[in-house]
């Protein structure tokens, strides 16, 4: 094959097939290649099965979002829709003959707003071909005569009927309007819009017209886009789904605050998703793309995930364990400080019995359960208590709550301090109406651990509610003690206030409310303290809690020049191919091309010759390689050597990582990242 001219041709050099690895299933990689674990397969498969249930879970839940925005959107344009007929008289007195009904969709999700606009627009129109189409577009921006007879026709051939015929609210309508939609508004030319809607509404009664406006910002880009007398021709109604924030908190009750799942994450790796989702994107989509590969990496790098299930599989699967297994749980820090606090027979028994130690992972693994049971609930009740507080000390979101509580004791925090301290300031009917929703959130539960405690909640509701006849009794007392210092000067009125003030501050006399405000801090300060206890004390937590945050920010917090150098110095990092393997400062001959160049240029000063460059190339290229006299002549292998070196140089070029110079003939200048 001739390659004389570089810069005229395009070459194809066909990959030698020998060298190509045959596929690995996905379950092998579990094994790290080191055989490490017999039960990769095990723990691949439970991956998929939790995922595949959180995924429902979450598909559920957009559907759910999805259903009632869209049938918001169904009455505004049957309400919409009565406005046109003659009949109607409810909806059309309330907008002028001239203006548009107009829908904003207030949105955070693109792929959603897309999904919407196609189920709106399911209408057919029978064009025959593209041109035609294009015709018929012409026609409409030319004249709107057109399109009202066109609208006639089209209705006339849907509703061949009687005309005096009426049809009831349930039948089908009579003139179906036209709905037009805008499915990024921010992005339409301001110009062409503004025209559309003034001839539009010329024409609206014979050509009925509706405008769903898709915004991803706010509302008040109508206004900014449209002047004044355009959009005073709008009869604006606002549909708005669930903001990124709530929806997100709706996803943390749906994924992370349940014991449906057993997966769980460390409050590190929460804090990087939470981060990147605040401060970068705003999507939830890739929230949830980034609990996916914290659920992979959980079961790739745990061998005990294999436990990371339901629990009635889990105690099967205990049974099973092999020694290596085995081995693996007592090597587990948790399990390790469990054992410390053991009798030495105990200690023993655990570190030299398989079948004991089994039994005590079946004890261990329930008793994780009923924790993360108590340990919800407790957090919800927390959070009744103190999301209504002035400056929110623990947060306004359970989310924040949740990850406070996740890394260290939270009742040894200055803002559980002085939480407590504004709980203690709280009126009566506050404090009954936070008691009945945590009374609630306890009795919601089909779990039987915190029976005590609900009871307790009724209790203390009951002496509440005890308390108002005794209430109005004081009332009255303090109603004519006040009118007996009302007859009192000033200077003496003063006094008995202050006086007043320091007795109830002092704490020497105390109202039975106060008492029994008291008692309610107090209990609930007793249950935090005994249920919010930090994952990391309990035994085997490492079994369903991911804690490799660092893996994590690697994967999800890329830094492109880091990356790429990586990629480029290190192919193997991300090929995983053995051929790449090398020894610090070698070359491998079957790198890419883009590699073998790179880590040439990287010897180089700033400015590279290209003839050096070109030769050193083919001399990494073309070592250990076996010449065969019969297949290429050596001025046609040279000509392909010099192809690929060109084309690496100029994808560096690309990158950023050289660039042409006048300075010198045939030189390169090398560049800084991002440098001119």
């Amino acid at each position: 094959m001739a390659t004389s001219s570089v810069s005229k041709g395009c070459f194809v050099f066909k990959p030698n097939l020998k060298k190509r690895k045959t596929s690995v299933p996905i379950e092998e990689y579990f094994n790290k290649g080191k055989n490490e674990s017999e039960d990769s397969k095990l723990r691949f498969e439970t991956y998929q099965l939790i995922w595949q249930q959180m995924k429902s879970e979450t598909e559920q839940l957009q559907e759910e979002l999805n259903k009632n925005l869209f049938d918001s959107l169904i009455k505004f344009l049957q309400k919409s829709h009565s406005g046109f007929q003659k009949n109607s008289r409810d909806w059309g007195c309330q907008i002028k003959l001239r203006e548009i009904p107009t829908a904003a969709l207030i949105l955070d999700m693109k792929h959603f707003l897309q999904k919407l606009c196609s189920q709106l627009m399911d209408c057919h129109v029978d064009v025959e071909s593209k041109e035609q189409e294009k015709d018929i577009q012409k026609k409409i921006h030319c004249s709107m005569d057109f399109l009202s007879s066109w609208y006639m026709n089209v209705t006339q051939k849907m509703d061949p009927g009687r005309p005096g015929k009426k049809r009831t609210s349930s039948s089908q309508w009579q003139s179906p309007p036209v709905v037009l939609i805008l499915k990024d508004m921010e992005s339409f030319t301001t110009k062409v819009l503004q025209d559309f809607i003034i001839v539009s509404s010329q024409h609206l009664h014979e050509f009925p017209l509706i405008l769903i406006f898709g915004i991803a910002t706010s509302p008040i880009i109508i206004h900014r886009l449209l002047p004044h007398a355009v959009s005073s021709l709008l009869c604006i109604e606002i549909f708005q789904s669930l903001s990124c924030k709530e929806h997100l908190t709706t996803v943390f009750d749906k994924l992370l605050l349940t014991t449906q799942f057993p997966f769980k994450l460390s409050e590190k790796v929460l804090q990087i998703l939470i981060s990147i989702f605040l401060y970068y994107d705003f999507s939830i989509q890739n929230f949830i793309k980034g609990l996916q590969l914290s659920l992979l990496e959980h079961f790739y790098s745990q061998p005990l995930s294999v436990l990371c299930c339901n629990l009635p599989e889990a105690k099967g699967r205990i049974n099973f364990l092999s020694d290596n297994q085995c081995e693996n749980i007592r090597r587990l820090p948790s399990f390790r400080r469990y054992v410390e606090k053991q009798a030495t027979e105990k200690q023993v028994a655990l570190l030299t019995n398989e079948r004991f130690l089994k039994e005590e992972t079946q004890s261990l693994l329930e008793n994780l359960q009923v924790y993360h049971t108590n340990y919800f609930l407790i957090l919800r009740c927390l959070h009744q208590f103190t999301s209504s507080l002035p400056k929110y000390p623990l947060g306004r979101q359970i989310r924040e709550l949740y990850c406070t509580c996740l890394e260290k004791n939270i009742w040894d925090s200055e803002e559980y301090a002085s939480a407590l301290q504004l709980l203690r300031m709280l009126a009566k009917d506050e404090l009954m109406t936070i008691l009945q929703k945590c009374f609630n959130v306890l009795k919601s539960s089909s779990e039987k651990q915190l029976g005590s405690s609900a009871k307790r909640i009724e209790e203390l509701l009951a002496q509440f509610q005890s308390l108002d006849a005794e209430a109005k009794e004081e009332e009255d007392a303090s109603g004519s003690q006040s009118k007996g210092l009302q007859k009192t000067d000033l200077y003496h009125l003063q006094k008995s206030l202050l006086e007043m003030k320091e007795l109830r501050r002092t704490g020497k006399k105390q109202t039975k409310f106060e008492l029994l405000r008291e008692k309610v801090v107090n209990f609930i300060d007793g249950l935090v303290r005994e249920h919010l206890l930090p994952p990391e004390t309990q035994p085997l937590h490492e079994v369903v809690y991911f804690t490799a945050a660092h893996t994590l920010h690697e994967h999800l917090n890329a830094a492109p020049r880091i990356a790429l150098h990586t990629a480029l110095n290190n192919p193997y990092y991300y090929l995983k191919n053995e051929a790449l393997k090398s020894e610090e400062g070698c070359i491998p001959n079957v790198a890419p091309d883009i590699c073998i160049a790179y880590k040439l240029h990287l010897e180089c000063s700033r400015l590279i010759n290209l003839v050096d460059w070109s030769e050193a190339f083919a001399t990494v290229v073309t070592a250990g390689e076996k010449t065969d006299a019969s297949s290429v002549t050596s001025e046609e292998r040279n000509e392909i050597i010099h192809a690929r070196f060109i084309r690496a140089v100029s994808e560096l070029e690309l990158l950023g990582f050289v660039k042409p110079t006048k300075r010198k003939t045939d030189h390169v200048a090398r560049l800084t990242w991002g440098g001119c």
